[in-house]
């Protein structure tokens, strides 16, 4: 806290948390909005207002389902979608032109609260409208007053995304800013928000089975609604790529694939269980419209890097396919099949994709790898999807799928994280000649082009990737070198290597070591760390590339407050993930979709669960 303000005199913005000012207006806004919710929801529970019941009994109306569950729906779509736009305005902002000066400089993060709030309001909301006992699977939290399943869900995500915000300012002041979207704060705060999408699925299932409807959507309105759940949850699960959508990675790039396919396993297999033929696609289809008008937001409209993102069409082709031969009916055969087809087909046609459209297209020293781990992740991620579908689908009864299925799938994701993570740094890392070349008229930024030689020569064979990035000086480069001989490259674009702000670092990725070189780094007063110019000719070794990246974080940390720090973010998110199987699971077993236990010896079949009228072929 000692060094912000002479931090911002000298132009700098904080390293740790945000200044005290900026701490205490956010604090009273959060405050004076929390209390504005709760004066709602106890003026309409103790009848001083009306205007809520009659805004529930019009969205009952228009949807077919209770107020309790058609007002939240229609306003947590919004929600997510000023959040969604925040987050990647806000990625795009912090690799662009750097640290925030405080929570409430940043015009990004108005959406992101906005949009967080207004998810958490959509869960209170369902809790507030519910005045009797909404349904079976209904909890109580009073004697008169019952909460809905879903709306549990929702709420208890929301809450989650909305805590990470306090949590971020208190993780920087103890261990720095962790500028990376895998910072342990902002998994929960996209993470919850995410998931929050199979919680409202779930309100919608509730709110029709209780009011005498079939859970599957059967009005054009409800049908609109489980295709928007669907692509949302596909660009929700997609969230966790975007360290790689905009070219600057901190982790290795077999990451990309697995998440690729986790995210078109449960998205795509749950959207073609959900609602029929055409589901996938009609996931996709929304994907694609929401992540393109995005990423023309972000980059061409507001001038910031133009985030990227994957195509999915051939993974929902591949399980429409599948879908064509087992059916609905089977959801976690369906899964499995699927998702194998997901690590394979799907995994050949992003490597394509990659190569037309990305920061950092997949090279082929990179198969050997992904391929193995992106089929256990396609199928892990298929056998989810299938379980989440089957909990939200009548259509779905009477799948006699081994009981261990689902659990092996969720621990093939822990064994992909476990494997993915590790970033060793050898004993003896290469290192790097560089030769920088100003370019003449380039302005009051010197700009260079470098010429580099590598040490040993073969130190980027089976590179995964091999780049010159400058970041953070109103702007962004990647540059992928361009081989000239035998361990020697040289660059294709200008690099910028002076002032405040740029940075720019010579970045090498091969087997299990993401490394980095620094180029040009400006001193900062706010971490405080001293420059490092860059000189006409010089030779550096290679370093962990996240020491470069992540400048801000603080030295000499406790390793057992570290451990103890991410081990309750971690007991956060893990609670998180079983309250959503548990809710997932007693709705399942409300709608009859919950397969029942075989018994031992037991030699008749179990027919299918009834469920409502069939909508869409199996």
């Amino acid at each position: 806290m000692a060094l912000a303000p002479n931090a911002l005199a000298a132009g700098s913005p904080p390293a740790g948390g945000a200044a005290i000012g900026q701490v205490i207006a956010a604090t009273l806004g959060a405050t004076v909005a929390t209390f504005a919710l709760l004066w709602v929801i106890s003026a309409h529970r103790s009848g001083r207002i009306a205007w809520l019941g009659r805004l529930a009994g019009l969205g009952e109306r228009l949807t077919g389902l209770p107020g309790w569950a058609s007002i939240p729906a229609s306003v947590l779509g919004g929600s997510l979608l000023i959040a969604v736009f925040g987050m990647y305005w806000d990625i795009s902002l912090h690799l662009d032109n750097g640290r925030d000066p405080g929570p409430l400089a940043n015009p990004a993060h108005y959406f992101i609260l906005v949009g967080l709030f207004g998810v958490f309001a959509c869960g209170a909301l369902t809790l507030a409208l519910a005045d009797s006992k909404p349904s079976n699977v209904a909890k109580r939290l009073t004697t008169e007053w019952w909460a809905p399943l879903g709306g549990i869900l929702i709420l208890v995500c929301s809450a989650v995304s909305l805590l990470a915000f306090p949590l971020d300012d208190i993780w920087h002041r103890l261990f720095g800013q962790d500028v990376t979207l895998w910072g342990p704060t902002h998994l929960l705060l996209f993470g919850g928000a995410s998931f929050s999408i199979i919680g409202l699925w779930v309100l919608q299932v509730e709110g029709a089975k209780e009011h005498g409807h079939s859970p599957l959507a059967t009005t054009r309105l409800q049908r609109f609604r489980d295709l928007s759940l669907a692509g949302s949850l596909l660009v929700g699960m997609s969230t966790f790529q975007g360290e790689f959508d905009f070219g600057v990675p901190q982790f290795r790039l077999v990451w990309q694939p697995v998440l690729i396919a986790l995210a078109a396993g449960i998205a795509l297999v749950t959207a073609r269980v959900r609602l029929g033929r055409g589901g996938a696609f009609a996931g996709v289809a929304f994907f694609l419209a929401l992540r393109g008008f995005l990423a023309l937001m972000v980059g061409p409209i507001l001038g910031q890097t133009t985030p990227h993102f994957p195509l999915y069409i051939a993974e929902a082709a591949c399980v429409e396919l599948v879908g064509l031969r087992i059916g609905r009916r089977r959801p976690i055969a369906l899964g499995a099949v699927s998702g194998l087809l997901i690590g394979t087909v799907g995994f050949a046609a992003e490597y394509g994709w990659s190569h037309v459209w990305s920061y950092n297209p997949w090279p082929p020293s990179l198969l050997s790898e992904a391929i193995p781990v992106a089929i256990v992740a396609g199928l892990a991620g298929g056998v989810l999807g299938g379980f989440v579908g089957r909990s939200l689908t009548p259509a779905a009864a009477g799948e006699r799928a081994p009981r261990w299925a689902v659990p092996a799938a969720a621990a093939a994701v822990v064994g992909l994280v476990a494997w993915c993570l590790p970033m060793p740094v050898p004993a003896h890392p290469p290192s790097a000649t560089i030769a920088l070349h100003n370019v003449p008229g380039a302005g009051p930024t010197r700009k260079v082009a470098a010429t580099i030689r590598l040490h040993p020569p073969d130190a980027a064979k089976n590179a995964r990737w091999l780049t010159v990035t400058a970041w953070q000086g109103h702007g962004a480069v990647v540059d992928r070198l361009k081989k000239i001989g035998p361990g020697v490259y040289r660059t294709a674009h200008e690099i910028p290597v002076s002032g405040p702000k740029w940075k720019s670092t010579l970045r090498l990725q091969r087997g299990r070591e993401v490394l980095g070189l620094p180029i040009y780094m400006p001193a900062d007063s706010a971490i405080p760390v001293k420059g490092i110019p860059a000189l006409a000719h010089f030779t550096r070794p290679f370093e962990r590339d996240q020491k470069l990246l992540q400048r801000e974080q603080k030295p000499g940390v406790s390793p057992i407050l570290t451990t103890a720090a991410y081990l309750v973010v971690l007991a956060v998110g893990l609670a998180v993930i079983a309250l959503l199987a548990w809710g997932l699971r007693r709705i399942s077993a409300e709608i009859g979709t919950l397969p029942p236990r075989p018994r031992r010896r037991e030699a008749a079949r179990v027919a299918p669960a009834a469920g409502g009228p069939r909508v869409g072929a199996a």
